[in-house]
C-alpha cells in the first residue's frame, strides 16, 4: 500500500544547503572557468577521491536535526511520521554517495533522496509532498515560488558566530509581508510611503491579509503543534512572527491569523529596529526574510533563508529598480 504523507511536514532540502559544499562547489566553478567542458569530471573525480572525508555542517543542518527529533514525540496511535525529510539534489547518484554515506555516518534519519545529475529538482516536490523546499540554488527556488508549489527559501551561508540552538524545541521565525502575507501591502509602503502604509492598514484591519508563500507552511506548522503531545504553549514547536510593522498596522496581523486558525507563540512589532537583535535574542533554527537589509545583519548569528518574490509580482519590479537605482547613485 503506498505510504501517504500528507499529514506530515515534509521538508526538501538540497545537499548544499544540509551540507556545506562550498569547497566542492569552488573546485567545480574554477574548473569551470578553466577548463569548461571538463569541469564536471574533474568535479566527480573529486568527489570519488573525497568521498570519506566528513562534510561540515551547511546552515539547514540544526532545523534538520530539531525537526526529526520531533518524531521521538509522535503517539502510539499515530501511523504517521510528524516529519520527514528529503534529499532532493542536483548531484549524480555518484557524486551523490558522498552526500548518502554522510547522513549514514551521522545517524541522521533521512532515508528518501532523489539526485538529478544537474537537472531541475523542483518537479518532484509535489510527488514527495514538499511543504518546504531548502536550497542555495535561486533558480530553483524562484521556479517554486513562481509555481506556488509550496514554501521555497535560498539558505545564506551558514552563521559565522558561534550558534548554539536548543535543543528542547524547534524554532521558525517568519518575516510578514511578503513571506507569510502577500506583498500587497508592502507594494503600497513601498510605492506610497510608510504614512499611507499604516492609514491603509488601519482602515483595512478588518479584511484579512491574503495569504504568501509560507502561509501554508505555518497552517502545516500549526497542525503539526496540534498532533504533538502537552499544552500548544509549552510545544516543542515554537513559531514567531518578527514584523517591521508597528501600531497602526499591528491589529490586522493578528486578526489575520485569527481568522486563519493559526496560534503563533511569539510577535514582534518593530517599528523599524533591527530584527538581527531580537532574533539573536529568540534564537531560531531558521529565519525567512524576503530583504537583504533584514537577512544580512541577521544571517552571522543565526540560520538564515530569503524568500523570494513572484517574477512578475509588482513588488519585484519595484525592489529591482531600487537596487538598480541605488547602484547608478553610488561612485565607480
Amino acid at each position: 500500500m503506498a505510504i501517504d504523507l500528507s499529514e506530515t511536514l515534509v521538508i526538501g532540502i538540497s545537499a548544499t544547503a544540509l551540507f556545506d559544499l562550498s569547497v566542492a562547489d569552488g573546485v567545480f566553478n574554477q574548473q569551470r572557468k578553466n577548463d569548461p567542458d571538463s569541469a564536471m569530471e574533474h568535479y566527480r573525480r573529486y568527489m570519488l577521491e573525497n568521498e570519506s572525508q566528513p562534510l561540515p555542517d551547511g546552515t539547514g543542518m540544526p532545523l534538520v536535526k530539531a525537526l526529526l527529533a520531533l518524531n521521538d514525540h509522535k503517539k502510539a496511535d499515530d501511523p504517521q511520521p510528524i516529519v520527514e525529510v528529503v534529499v532532493i539534489s542536483r548531484n549524480s547518484p555518484e557524486t551523490g554517495y558522498r552526500v548518502l554515506k554522510e547522513i549514514r555516518r551521522r545517524g541522521l534519519n533521512i532515508t528518501r533522496s532523489a539526485f538529478t545529475a544537474g537537472e531541475a529538482v523542483t518537479h518532484y516536490l509535489d510527488a514527495f509532498y514538499v511543504d518546504l523546499f531548502l536550497t542555495t540554488n535561486e533558480d530553483d527556488a524562484q521556479r517554486v515560488i513562481d509555481t506556488n508549489q509550496c514554501a521555497a527559501a535560498v539558505m545564506r551561508p551558514p552563521p559565522t558566530q558561534a550558534f548554539q540552538c536548543t535543543e528542547t524545541q524547534v524554532r521558525f521565525a517568519f518575516d510578514g509581508d511578503a513571506v507569510i502575507f502577500d506583498d500587497t501591502s508592502e507594494l503600497i509602503n513601498q510605492t506610497h510611503g510608510l504614512d499611507a502604509f499604516h492609514q491603509s492598514e488601519d482602515e483595512r484591519q478588518d479584511i484579512p491579509l491574503e495569504p504568501g508563500p509560507h502561509a501554508k507552511l505555518l497552517i502545516k506548522l500549526s497542525k503539526i503543534q496540534e498532533r504533538l503531545p502537552g499544552r500548544i504553549e509549552y510545544s516543542p514547536v515554537r513559531i514567531a512572527l518578527i514584523t517591521a510593522r508597528n501600531s497602526p498596522a499591528e491589529m490586522r496581523v493578528i486578526k489575520t491569523l485569527r481568522n486563519w486558525g493559526v496560534y503563533v507563540d511569539e510577535i514582534f512589532f518593530l517599528g523599524g529596529l533591527q530584527k538581527a537583535r531580537f532574533l539573536k535574542a529568540f534564537n531560531p533554527h531558521i529565519f525567512f526574510d524576503d530583504q537583504d537589509a533584514h537577512l544580512d545583519p541577521a544571517a552571522s548569528d543565526v540560520p538564515s533563508a530569503k524568500v523570494l518574490y513572484r517574477s512578475t509580482s509588482a513588488l519585484n519590479a519595484v525592489m529591482h529598480d531600487k537596487i538598480r537605482q541605488k547602484n547608478k547613485s553610488q561612485p565607480d
